[in-house]
């Protein structure tokens, strides 16, 4: 297993990119305590989503957030539920949370 960091390293509605072999580059947010990662990649137009590095969240911290064209997605789910990719979905990353406080790809 990969370790991405550790869980005090993403604030709480606050998310982090990593560079990984196996993923290309993902990025993982924490909504309550609860982690969630995806592929750094909108499923409109293929792009990254975020225009500042971690910039991953809406203003408000509520949604992802995509940079180039405003779609905003579900936290906990992915889910895309505005903008032209409505429905669609981000990329699930599957990560385990260890009792060590580390984040790991699974």
């Amino acid at each position: 297993m990969l370790k991405l960091c550790m869980t005090n390293d993403i604030p709480d509605r606050e998310a982090r990119a990593f560079d990984t072999t196996a993923y290309g580059t993902l990025f993982i947010t924490q909504r309550d305590g609860q982690f969630f990662a995806y592929k750094n990649i909108c499923p409109h137009l293929q792009v990254e989503l975020e225009f500042l590095e971690n910039e991953f969240l809406d203003q408000d911290k509520e949604f992802i957030q995509c940079s180039t064209h405003g779609a905003l997605f579900q936290v906990e789910t992915g889910e895309c539920i505005s903008g032209p990719c409505l429905g669609e979905s981000l990329t699930v990353v599957p990560i385990q949370v260890h009792s060590d406080g580390g984040i790991y790809l699974a």
